[in-house]
C-alpha cells in the first residue's frame, strides 16, 4: 500500500514519515516538523516530551492558575518565526498588516505590535483591542464586516480607523455618523472582484456575495462621492480593500489574484481619475493541516509581490500596499490541549475520551467551514518520540455525536491522564468555537513569550 493510501485517513495506523521515507508509524516529533515546518523549531521537544519554559508541558500546565486542562497555548517565538518568513518575501513597498479575527488573545495582539505595520479588525471589541494595546497602531488599523453597527462606525471615526465599505447603503450611514460628530471618517471601497481566489478553503469573492460592492459598481460610486456634497464633506476615500478567499497553499493562485486585483483597481483609477492612497490585498495563505498536503511555497511568491508592489507605486506615487494575513502568523503558534478520562470499547473500537471538545476547538470536529470533516495532527505531548501504533477514535464531554476530536487517528498508546495536543491551533480556535454550549467551562488560554 502507498504512503499516499496510508495516509488519506489522517488516522491510519500504518502512517509513514516523509522524513524519513519509512513505513514505520509516525511520531510525534515527526508529526509536529511536517506539519508546521518552520515554525516548528520554535517548540522544544527533549526526552520529557513537549517543553515549555524549561519544564515538561504537563509539569508547565499543572503550575499555572487556571485548569491545566483544556487549554490553548501560544508559542510567541512560533508567531515571530511565522512574520519573519513573510517578511523575507515582501518589498519594503507592500505593508504587513495582522487581521485579528484569526485570534484576537490580547498577548498575542501585543505580541505582535511591534511586529507587524497595522491590524485589520471584523468587530468593535477588537478595534477596542488595539486602542487598548497598541494605540500607536490606530491609524494603521481597519475594520471590515458586511452589517457594521452605529457603534462600530462611531469608534472607528472616533479614533482614526479606516472603514472598509460594503455598500451603498453603508457609505451613506457612515457619512450620517460621521456628519454627527462633527468629522471626516476615513473609508475604502471593499470590493466584491469579478474572480474568485482558486483553490482557497473559503471563498469571498466572485459571484453574488454579502461581501463588499460588486467590482462593476465602484467607478458610479466613486464618482458619487465626488459629486454628492454631503458624502464629499464627510468621507474621505482612500482607496480600495480586495479580499477573495482564504485557506490556499497554491502560490500561483494566490499570485494570479494578486495580479487581477491590481489590474482591476488600475482600471477603476483610469476610468475616473481617483488616485488611491490606500490599498488592501487581502492575503489568504494556507496552511497545512495534514503531513500529506503540500505546503505553501513562500518562496515563490516573492517576485510576484515584488512586481505588485513595484507597479503600485508606479501607478500611485506612496500608495500604501498592505497585505493582510491571519491564519498564516498564528496557526502554527497553538495548540490546543485535552486531558484523557476515560478509555473504553465500543464494539471494537477504542475511544479515548477527553476533557475538551468541539465547544472549545469547532473546527476540530468539521463543523467550522469543512465539506468533508479530515483529521487534525494530534500529538501525545509526553509521549513525542513514542510510535502512533493503535487506532482510536477521540470524543468530548459532549452530549452529541458531533463532538468529535479525530476518528481511526493514529496515536501512542495511551491512557487517561495523557494528555494531547492539537497542533495548528492558534487560529480561529478558542474564539471561533460555541463555548457557551452546554454550559461547560471555558478553556484556559496561555501564552508563552518563546
Amino acid at each position: 500500500m502507498s504512503k499516499e493510501n496510508l495516509s488519506k485517513e489522517a488516522g491510519s495506523k500504518e502512517a509513514g514519515s516523509k522524513e524519513t521515507g519509512s513505513m514505520a508509524p509516525i511520531t510525534g516529533r515527526q508529526l509536529l516538523a511536517e506539519t508546521l515546518g518552520g515554525a516548528a523549531a520554535a517548540w522544544q521537544i527533549d526526552d520529557r516530551g513537549l517543553c515549555l519554559a524549561g519544564e515538561s508541558a504537563v509539569d508547565w500546565l499543572n503550575h499555572q492558575a487556571q485548569p491545566a486542562t483544556p487549554a490553548y497555548i501560544y508559542n510567541g517565538a512560533a508567531i515571530s518565526a511565522q512574520v519573519q518568513a513573510v517578511r523575507a518575501v515582501l518589498p519594503g513597498t507592500i505593508h504587513l498588516h495582522y487581521a485579528i479575527k484569526a485570534n484576537p488573545f490580547p498577548p498575542v495582539i501585543s505580541h505582535l505590535a511591534t511586529q507587524v505595520d497595522g491590524f485589520d479588525c471584523a468587530s468593535l471589541a477588537e478595534m477596542q483591542r488595539v486602542a487598548e494595546l497598541a494605540p500607536a497602531r490606530l491609524a494603521q488599523t481597519s475594520i471590515a464586516g458586511p452589517a457594521k453597527s452605529a457603534d462600530e462606525h462611531r469608534f472607528a471615526i472616533s479614533h482614526g480607523v479606516l472603514i472598509n465599505i460594503e455598500s451603498a447603503g453603508e457609505l451613506q450611514r457612515v457619512a450620517d455618523v460621521a456628519q454627527s460628530l462633527g468629522k471626516r471618517a476615513r473609508v475604502a471601497l471593499r470590493v466584491n472582484p469579478p474572480f474568485e481566489l482558486k483553490g482557497a478553503g473559503m471563498k469571498m469573492g466572485g459571484g453574488a456575495r454579502p461581501f463588499g460592492i460588486d467590482s462593476e459598481a465602484i467607478p458610479a460610486l466613486i464618482e458619487r462621492i465626488r459629486t454628492d456634497a454631503t458624502l464629499r464633506d464627510h468621507l474621505a476615500l482612500e482607496g480600495f480593500h480586495l479580499f477573495a478567499g482564504s485557506q490556499n497553499r497554491q502560490a500561483e493562485a494566490i499570485a494570479a489574484t494578486l495580479r487581477q486585483s491590481l489590474i482591476l483597481v488600475q482600471d477603476w483609477t483610469r476610468q475616473t481619475g481617483f488616485m488611491p492612497r490606500h490599498l488592501n490585498l487581502g492575503g489568504g495563505f494556507g496552511v497545512v493541516y495534514q503531513p500529506q498536503d503540500a505546503p505553501l511555497d513562500l518562496a515563490a511568491l516573492k517576485p510576484v509581490l515584488a512586481e505588485i508592489g513595484a507597479d503600485a507605486q508606479q501607478a500611485w506615487t506612496g500608495v500604501r500596499v498592505n497585505l493582510e494575513l491571519g491564519r498564516y502568523l498564528v496557526a502554527a503558534a497553538g495548540i490546543y490541549v485535552t486531558r484523557i478520562v476515560d478509555r473504553k470499547t465500543s464494539r471494537g473500537k477504542i475511544y479515548l475520551m477527553c476533557d475538551g471538545g468541539m465547544h472549545h476547538h469547532l473546527a476540530l470536529s468539521g463543523n467550522l467551514g469543512q465539506v468533508l470533516r479530515r483529521n487534525w495532527p494530534i500529538v501525545a505531548i509526553a509521549q513525542m518520540d513514542e510510535p502512533h501504533s493503535e487506532t482510536v477514535d477521540l470524543a468530548g464531554p459532549l452530549c452529541t455525536p458531533l463532538d468529535v476530536l479525530g476518528q481511526n487517528q493514529a496515536l501512542p498508546i495511551l491512557q487517561p491522564g495523557d494528555v494531547v495536543g492539537v497542533l495548528q491551533s492558534g487560529a480561529y480556535g478558542a474564539s471561533a468555537s460555541p463555548q457557551g454550549f452546554l454550559s461547560r467551562p471555558a478553556p484556559g488560554e496561555y501564552f508563552v513569550p518563546g
